[in-house]
């Protein structure tokens, strides 16, 4: 069994990935060929947002508005205490100050009861990671923001494909950003990302900070960084971008299965009120959660923890911490969780087995 069966996924869609990549080659228009233009459209489409930027990464596409709103050394940017280090690494890569936040046990997403707390006179944004697939409460989120005139990124890597009281992630906030990971639930072969603004004048500063600064060849207005995706790969998620549908419709069956079988032997992921999930990651609780996952090991079945240590613990933030400042949740989750294989073409065969594996280390135990 594999945690995320790309394999599998590439052989179901095997002639129309292979006719669009060979289609590129044909053209010969590997770097800002007319894929990208065409990706960019359907996302547009599909989200619901103006503009739709194509990038080398999810994590380029945090760096690029964070260089297009032209954030300082020395300023403050909120961001959760549980996640991927992206959010916070582009705030400290740009000499920012990144100000965690711990997380709500029930959704792993940001606590929004604790953000104004930490907000001071040198605070110029949000980043709102929506964890494991199910969106942050971004209407609260941008509502503090507006209080206070801050600015507001969803940094949905984990959440494309899901909703928010029937709005799609990645529309929710000023801007957002995603990432095509090969393992996110719409994912290339390689590395890529996406922004996304209804801000027209964001979107056009973004897009020439995307390729160096340059407004005509060799004219460049602003420093920039080369964040292009490349044109196999928008041919590439064009392929899956049909099929996405229905693999989040596997997914989410997946995630029902999962939850019947395991509720009464771990904590299960909880989905919150007006909100869908893309699971990212099907991610349960336990204080046994080593053991459990040396024994699925043992039954050759893979399993992640994500993430076994809090961002504020991080040795790369060091600088930007308060030792005596705690986050509890963020510890406890750390300590606790385990993420299951899931991806969008599993069987329910497969989900037996895991639950079988999980049920059989808790009647030994």
């Amino acid at each position: 069994m594999k945690f995320c069966d790309l394999n599998k996924q590439y052989l179901a869609y095997k002639k129309e990935i292979d006719a669009a990549i060979q289609n590129v080659i044909n053209s010969s228009s590997f770097i800002n060929g007319n894929e990208i233009n065409l990706l960019e459209e359907e996302l547009a489409e599909y989200t619901g947002v103006k503009n739709v930027l194509c990038c080398s990464s999810g994590t380029d596409a945090l760096l690029l508005p964070l260089m297009a709103w032209d954030i300082q050394p020395g300023d403050e940017i909120i961001c959760p205490a549980f996640s991927y280090i992206a959010s916070g690494s582009m705030i400290s890569f740009y000499k920012a100050k990144p100000v965690f936040v711990d997380v709500s046990p029930i959704d792993f997403n940001m606590d929004v009861s604790k953000i104004e707390e930490k907000i001071t006179s040198k605070t110029k944004g949000i980043i709102a990671v929506s964890l494991f697939g199910q969106c942050a409460d971004c209407k609260k989120i941008n509502e503090i923001a507006e209080k206070y005139n801050l600015w507001v990124i969803e940094d949905g890597a984990q959440s494309f494909g899901a909703t928010y009281f029937g709005k799609q992630s990645c529309s929710l906030t000023d801007i957002a950003t995603t990432s095509f990971f090969p393992a996110k639930p719409l994912g290339c072969y390689g590395d890529g990302g996406a922004i996304f603004t209804d801000d027209d004048q964001l979107a056009e500063t973004m897009k020439i900070m995307r390729g160096h600064g340059q407004v005509k060849r060799y004219i460049h207005k602003y420093i920039g960084i080369n964040g292009r995706m490349d044109t196999l790969q928008a041919a590439i998620l064009r392929v899956k971008l049909k099929h996405f549908n229905k693999e989040l419709e596997i997914r989410n069956k997946a995630a029902e299965l999962y939850t019947g079988l395991l509720k009464d032997m771990v904590c299960v992921p909880e989905i919150q009120e007006g909100r869908t999930s893309s699971w990212a990651q099907y991610t349960i609780r336990t204080n046994k959660r080593d053991e459990l996952k040396a024994s699925l090991a043992e039954a050759e079945i893979p399993s992640i923890v994500h993430y076994p240590l809090p961002l504020p613990k991080q040795e790369a933030f060091k600088k930007d911490i308060n030792p005596n400042e705690k986050f509890p949740v963020a510890d406890e989750l750390s300590r606790t969780v385990l993420s299951l294989p899931l991806h969008g073409l599993i069987t329910e065969k497969e989900i037996h087995q895991v639950a079988d594996a999980i049920k059989k280390y808790f009647h030994h135990e």
